[in-house]
């Protein structure tokens, strides 16, 4: 599937697209773009979240190019235009996580050090973040830095604790009912009300997303699976344990929305405290999609990545 342009979210001109193959066999989508600015610092690798696809990062693709890096960034197996998991296309599936690590070093391996400028960080968010904090250990000689928004370390504010809905979705899994919804259903978040949303406080924005996947549901999908939240409860589990974290030796910066009701900012600041190298900071009054939220939020975020990643001290509260 080629990338998608349209007026209203337009591609950023010179993008590379393709398709790269794991070692189990998946097909994952991914773009390249050099910077439009000199110097060249580097490339990005920009992990996306749960649900999300290339297209919705074109923004934020934009901003990074103007600034002197060059961008990479993909389609996780199960979403946007990479290999589906299930006949049915719509569900967000997976049985481990460790599976999206062989996306992320097929990426790596095939495009980013043959093609792309080093030296190497990654910009992530929420899904993407976790994935990155569980690759951290093994790509700790590719990757210079990593600011990681909006991690997934704990789910948000639920009628169910996060031990208790690790429990519930790994009963369904033991039963055969992995592929169930979990949360949700097969309709997208974008196609739920902009009143009342948890992602985002900025209308444009929201629209925008809205239309762009009402007019390409292709590469969309539904609600997570009761596999793909029980696959998600042990991969937060296994990178809060200390004997893994203590393995991460990246310096990483931690970015938390204050009105994020998704995911625990109580976990994302626990951590920010364990790693070795690393720190958290806090966007009052963002939501979580912080990519995507209002001009007063956002520039908070390329602010604190625009300084965090050439080399300077971490950004601490």
């Amino acid at each position: 599937m080629e990338l998608v342009n349209t007026d209203y979210n337009p591609c950023p001109e010179g993008a590379v697209s393709g398709f790269v193959k794991t070692s189990d066999g998946m097909d994952i989508r991914y773009a390249h773009w050099k910077s439009s600015n000199y110097p060249v610092h580097g490339t990005v690798l920009l992990l996306h979240g749960r649900a999300e696809y290339i297209e919705k990062l074109y923004e934020i693709v934009g901003d990074l190019t103007s600034k002197g890096f060059e961008v990479l960034t993909f389609d996780w197996r199960g979403q946007g235009g990479s290999s589906r998991l299930l006949t049915n296309p719509r569900p967000g599936y997976i049985d481990e996580f460790e599976h999206y690590l062989m996306d992320l070093e097929a990426v790596m391996s095939n495009i980013a050090l043959p093609d792309c400028k080093a030296p190497f960080y990654i910009l992530g968010h929420s899904t993407g973040s976790l994935i990155a904090l569980l690759a951290a250990p093994v790509f700790s000689n590719r990757i210079r830095r990593m600011v990681l928004a909006s991690p997934l370390l704990g789910f948000g504010r639920s009628t169910m604790s996060t031990g208790t809905i690790k429990f519930v979705s790994g009963l369904l899994c033991a039963v055969g009912l992995g592929q169930v919804y979990m949360i949700g259903g097969a309709s997208p978040d974008e196609d739920r009300p902009f009143n009342g949303n948890r992602l985002t406080s900025d209308t444009r924005r929201f629209e925008r997303n809205k239309r762009f996947v009402e007019e390409n549901k292709d590469l969309s999908i539904g609600g997570p699976t009761a596999a793909w939240v029980f696959a998600a409860s042990r991969a937060m589990d296994h990178v809060h344990d200390p004997d893994f974290h203590n393995q991460i030796n990246i310096p990483t910066l931690l970015i938390s929305a204050g009105n994020d009701e998704v995911i625990s900012l109580e976990a994302i600041e626990e951590m920010g405290r364990r790693l070795r190298s690393g720190s958290s900071l806090t966007i009052p009054g963002a939501r979580h999609e912080l990519m995507h939220e209002r001009d007063v939020f956002r520039e908070q975020l390329l602010a604190a990545f625009y300084s965090f990643v050439p080399g300077t001290e971490v950004v601490s509260e």
